[in-house]
C-alpha cells in the first residue's frame, strides 16, 4: 500500500524543516503519531534511530525506525526496523522549493505480512491512511505559515 500526497506551503523549506526534525513540532501536525523520540545520541543524518508510537485507527503500534535519507531542508526518509503488524513500513517527507514557498510531499509505503491476504487487507485500509494524510497536510501548512 502506497499513499502519496502533496501540498503547497507559503513558507521557505528552512522554516518547514524543524517540523520534520523537532519531536514536539512533529507531534503538532502528524496526528497519528502519539510519541516521536530520538533513541540514541545521534539526532541528525542517515542512521539516526527513532522510536514512534502511532495510532491510526487500530491498536497503538510501538515501532523503531532508522533514518535512511537526510538532506537538510529537502528530505527526511525513515524505515521501520522493528514493530508489530507490518512486514515493512517507510515514510518520506520531501520539500521542493517553489515560487511561493515549498511543495511538501508526504509518502508512505506499507507492506503487511501474509502475502495475498496482507495485500487485500492493505487495500482495505488504504482509504483510512489517505484520510489521515488529508488531515495532516493542512495542519502542517497552517503551522508552518505562521
Amino acid at each position: 500500500m502506497r499513499v502519496q500526497k502533496s501540498i503547497e506551503i507559503a513558507a521557505p523549506p528552512e522554516k518547514i524543516w524543524p517540523f520534520f526534525t523537532n519531536p514536539d513540532k512533529i507531534l503538532q501536525w502528524s496526528i497519528t503519531f502519539k510519541k516521536f523520540e530520538y533513541t540514541g545520541e545521534q539526532r541528525s543524518g542517515v542512521g539516526t534511530p527513532i522510536y514512534i508510537e502511532e495510532k491510526a485507527g487500530g491498536p497503538l503500534m510501538k515501532m523503531n525506525f532508522q533514518v535512511t535519507e537526510w538532506t537538510e531542508n529537502r528530505k527526511l526518509a525513515m524505515k521501520m526496523t522493528s514493530g508489530p503488524m507490518m512486514k515493512s513500513y517507510e515514510q518520506q517527507w520531501t520539500l521542493e522549493p517553489s515560487p511561493g514557498g515549498a511543495t511538501f510531499t508526504f509518502a508512505e509505503e506499507i507492506e503487511l505480512p501474509l502475502g495475498a491476504i496482507g495485500r487485500l487487507m492493505g487495500r482495505m485500509v488504504e482509504g483510512s491512511s489517505r484520510a489521515f494524510v488529508d488531515r495532516m497536510l493542512p495542519r502542517l501548512k497552517s503551522l508552518a505559515e505562521v
